[in-house]
C-alpha cells in the first residue's frame, strides 16, 4: 500500500465516523481507480457496502387493513366447505365400497374352477363286434408217473401225434418189484394159516356138539378163523396194490392229442405223483378243436347266443377266416369287467392253428346300441367306478357312471351314461365333486358336432 493511499483512508473513514450527511461527493463505486491495488479496491467496497447499510429504509410495510366480511356471506362460506366436504366424503367411502365389491366378486370367482368340455363323437351302429381272444387247446394236461423208478426210454417226443392207450415211456420199478414178491409170499402164509385155522374151527364145532369142549373155547376158534380170513383179505388187496404200481411202469396216454412237452431223459430218477420231489414227464394237448375265450361287454350281451355261428381271424393267416361257434357262456357278468365270459370252438382238423395264438372273434351282432366316444383324458377312475363329468344346468357338475367298450387309444367308447349333446369336461381335477359350481372356459365349443364321424376302427378291449 502507497503513501497516498493510507491518508485518503483514514480521512473517509473519519468522516463516516462524525456523522456527516455524506453531502460532499463521493466516488463512484462502479469506477475503478486505475491507480489502486486490489487490496485496496476490495477494502473499498467493504466500506461503502456499511454505509449503505446504516442509511437503508426499513422495507417492511404494514398491510392495509382490511374490513371484517359479513356474518350471512361467512355462514354461506362456511356451509359451501362443508358441502364440499361432505360430497368428498361420499365420493370416497362409494369408491371404496365399489372397490370392496369387485375384489370380492374376483375372488369369488378364483375360488370357482373354470373347466373346458367336449361333446362326445356320436358312432354308427355297429354290424359287426370284433374282441381279442386267445387260442387254447381244448384239453391239456400234464402227465406224471405213479411208481418210482428210473426211465428206462420214451418212445415219443413233442410234437408226436398220439393215440389214447398208445406207450410213451416205459420205468423201471426194482424196489417195487421186490415188494410185490414179498406181497405175494405173505399172501401165501396167511393162505395157510386160514387153512389150518379153518379144520381147527370145524373139529371144535363138532367136540362142541359131543359136549366134550365148552361153547367158549368153540367160539374161540371160530372167532380165529374169521381173523385169518380177514387177514388174507388185507393180503390180497396189498397184492393187487403192488400189481397196479407194476402197470404204472409203462406210461400211456390218456386221450388223444399231441406232445407239447417232453421233460424226462433215460436215467432219469422218476418219483410218484405230482407233489413234493415228483417230476412231470409230459405235456399233453387236444388241439382239434379248440377253445377260445373272450370278454364282451355288457351293452353286446344280450345278442350273444349258444351256438351262434362266427368266424375267427389271426395276423399270420391274413384274409382267412375260420369258422366258429359260441360253445358257452358264464351266463353271468363280471362285476370287475363288466363283461361276459364267453367260449368259441374252433375246429382244428388239419392242426394249422396252433394253441397259444391271439386271434379276434367277430360276432354278427346286428345290434343299435347307442355308442359315442370320449378322450381319454375325460374319465375319472374313482372307488365308483368309471366315470365321467358333465357340465349340467346352472353351469353345475353331474358326475355319471359309464360303461366302456372299445379302447381307441386316445379316445373310448362309451356304450351307456353320456349322450352326444351332453358337455364332457376334459381334464377335470381330482377335487371335483357332484353338484359344484365351475366356470365355462371360453374356447369350449358352442354346439354339439353336427355330423357323427365314421365309426373308428380298433377292437382293443
Amino acid at each position: 500500500m502507497t503513501e497516498e493511499t493510507k491518508p485518503k483512508r483514514q480521512t473517509d473513514s473519519h468522516s463516516s465516523g462524525n456523522g456527516h450527511d455524506g453531502n460532499q461527493p463521493q466516488p463512484d463505486p462502479n469506477e475503478e481507480p486505475r491507480h489502486l491495488s486490489p487490496q485496496a479496491q476490495r477494502d473499498l467496497e467493504i466500506e461503502e457496502i456499511q454505509r449503505r447499510s446504516h442509511h437503508q429504509p426499513p422495507t417492511i410495510q404494514r398491510p392495509p387493513e382490511v374490513p371484517p366480511a359479513p356474518l350471512r356471506k361467512a355462514l354461506i362460506l362456511v356451509g359451501v366447505l362443508l358441502t364440499v366436504l361432505v360430497i368428498s366424503g361420499g365420493l370416497t367411502m362409494l369408491g371404496r365400497m365399489t372397490h370392496e365389491r369387485a375384489l370380492a366378486k374376483e375372488t369369488e370367482l378364483e375360488t370357482v374352477p373354470t373347466v373346458a368340455f367336449t361333446y362326445p363323437q356320436k358312432e354308427k351302429a355297429d354290424e359287426e363286434l370284433i374282441l381279442p381272444g386267445s387260442l387254447l387247446a381244448y384239453v391239456e394236461s400234464p402227465i406224471y408217473a405213479r411208481t418210482n423208478g428210473y426211465l428206462i426210454r420214451w418212445y415219443k417226443d413233442i410234437g408226436s401225434h398220439v393215440d389214447k392207450g398208445e406207450l410213451l415211456a416205459s420205468i423201471d420199478t426194482p424196489e417195487i418189484d421186490q415188494e410185490l414178491n414179498r406181497a405175494r409170499a405173505t399172501r401165501q402164509q396167511v393162505l395157510a394159516q386160514l387153512q389150518l385155522a379153518k379144520i381147527t374151527a370145524d373139529r371144535w364145532e363138532k367136540l362142541r356138539n359131543t359136549d366134550a369142549v365148552s361153547a367158549q373155547e368153540a367160539d374161540q376158534q371160530e372167532s380165529g378163523y374169521r381173523q385169518a380170513q380177514a387177514n388174507l383179505a388185507a393180503a390180497d388187496a396189498n397184492v393187487k396194490r403192488l400189481e397196479q404200481l407194476e402197470g404204472f411202469k409203462q406210461v400211456y396216454a390218456p386221450f388223444s392229442g399231441v406232445l407239447t412237452r417232453r421233460l424226462v431223459d433215460p436215467g432219469a430218477l422218476i418219483n410218484a405223483g405230482d407233489g413234493g420231489a415228483g417230476r412231470q414227464l409230459f405235456n399233453m394237448a387236444r388241439v382239434d378243436p379248440l377253445r377260445v375265450f373272450t370278454s364282451v361287454p355288457q351293452a353286446y350281451a344280450p345278442f350273444i347266443k349258444v351256438g351262434e355261428k362266427t368266424f375267427i381271424t389271426l395276423q399270420e393267416f391274413p384274409g382267412q377266416k375260420f369258422t366258429a361257434s359260441v360253445a358257452r357262456t358264464a351266463d353271468a357278468i363280471d362285476t370287475n369287467t363288466r363283461t361276459l365270459l364267453t367260449e368259441v370252438d374252433v375246429p382244428n382238423p388239419d392242426n394249422r392253428l396252433l394253441p397259444g395264438s391271439f386271434g379276434e372273434v367277430h360276432f354278427s351282432v346286428g345290434s343299435n346300441v347307442d355308442k359315442v366316444t370320449v378322450p381319454v383324458n375325460a374319465m375319472l377312475f374313482r372307488s365308483q367306478g368309471a366315470q365321467v363329468a358333465v357340465i349340467g344346468s346352472g353351469n353345475k357338475i353331474e358326475l355319471r357312471a359309464i360303461n366302456i367298450g372299445r379302447d381307441f387309444g386316445t379316445s373310448l367308447e362309451v356304450l351307456g351314461g353320456v349322450a352326444a349333446t351332453d358337455r364332457v369336461v376334459i381334464n377335470p381335477p381330482d377335487s371335483l365333486e357332484d353338484g359344484e359350481q365351475v366356470n365355462v372356459a371360453q374356447s369350449s365349443p358352442a354346439q354339439p358336432p353336427a355330423n357323427p364321424p365314421a365309426n373308428p376302427k380298433g377292437s382293443g378291449q
